[in-house]
């Protein structure tokens, strides 16, 4: 078996723009442009960027929520992509995804017992004598009292709620998780308290976590390695302590830049990035962040940048590294 869980090679997701007399398809929302990233078995990788650069995405095509356009999504050494339903259904217990707004994808119908519980029954993956138990176990582990079990989401606080959707995802035992900006919704206290859960829970049951948000300190303090991605592309990767202590492509030097100091009498460099984002249904010929790149050069409007390796993994698609 494969060191990594999931490889995703040259993976695109586009959606169709329709209009005219017909309502045919004029165009295509580019979201994801041709990505590659592999996660090593029980490591973490975060996935940074603006709101709108296809990080959601990414992360719901590499679970076949949406079907992708092209590409490959590699999970456990199998192309995941040409499973049928059978195989998929079979699969779902292996990759689970942890959403952004709790309280949305939680049903207000159901006690969380039976919200936590109903895809563990559906597969048949405990006893039907040991379930009860077992479910409260796994609330336990989530930070969840047994007395909880007969409670609706709206009795919750919302770092409950979302301790209730990591409890559902990990309920069916998977291996690899997508974390869909799980504490952004959440009080900066609260922040710390699931972050910390969520590594606990990786290093209990050896889980592979893709991680996407658009806290950098979160991405720093939970992540082994990071992918900035930019309007459908990935435009630098690499081990976090190499990006975050020297970042090189100038949209990471920007997102960093951005990050607050604690301390007010250090006084940090800010990169304004002018302009707003192409549309991703007409991007940009050549690379496409020259719009808005404060080193763009004539090359950078014409011919789109390869990937290339300065060393230790550390990967960056950018024409100023063209020749080094």
């Amino acid at each position: 078996m494969s060191d990594n869980i999931i490889e995703v090679k040259h993976l695109k997701k586009y959606f169709p723009i329709k209009g005219g007399f017909f309502g045919g398809v004029t165009g295509n929302v580019k979201a994801v442009d041709d990505v590659s990233f592999s996660i090593p078995r029980g490591t973490t990788m975060g996935l940074v960027g603006e709101s709108g650069c296809g990080k959601s995405t990414t992360g719901r095509t590499i679970l076949r929520l949406l079907e992708k356009t092209e590409g490959e999504i590699i999970f456990n050494g199998e192309d995941i992509s040409t499973f049928d339903k059978k195989k998929l259904r079979e699969l779902r217990t292996k990759m689970q995804i942890i959403f952004q707004d709790p309280y949305s994808s939680l049903s207000p119908r159901l006690p969380i017992a039976e919200i936590i519980g109903e895809a563990v029954r559906e597969h048949g993956l405990v006893p039907k004598d040991e379930f009860d138990d077992y479910i409260t176990h796994v609330m336990k582990e989530c930070g969840l009292q047994p007395y909880h079990k007969d409670r609706y989401p709206h009795e919750f606080s919302g770092g409950q709620r979302q301790r209730i959707c990591i409890a559902r995802a990990l309920a069916v035992k998977p291996e690899f998780v997508v974390c869909d900006e799980p504490v952004s919704a959440l009080d900066v206290s609260i922040q710390a308290q699931i972050i910390n859960l969520l590594k606990d829970l990786q290093e209990k049951n050896n889980l592979t976590y893709l991680f996407i948000s658009h806290d950098l300190s979160v991405v720093e303090h939970i992540s082994d390695a990071v992918g900035v991605m930019y309007l459908g592309n990935l435009v630098e990767t690499g081990k976090t302590e190499d990006i975050f202590a020297e970042p090189l492509h100038p949209y990471t030097k920007a997102l960093f830049s951005a990050i607050p100091m604690p301390d007010p009498d250090i006084k940090k460099e800010r990169v304004l990035l002018e302009g707003d984002i192409p549309s991703p249904a007409n991007p940009p010929k050549g690379c496409k962040f020259h719009t808005r790149c404060p080193h763009c050069m004539e090359c950078c409007k014409e011919v789109e940048p390869v990937a290339k390796d300065m060393g230790n993994g550390h990967v960056v698609r950018c024409h100023l590294y063209d020749e080094k």
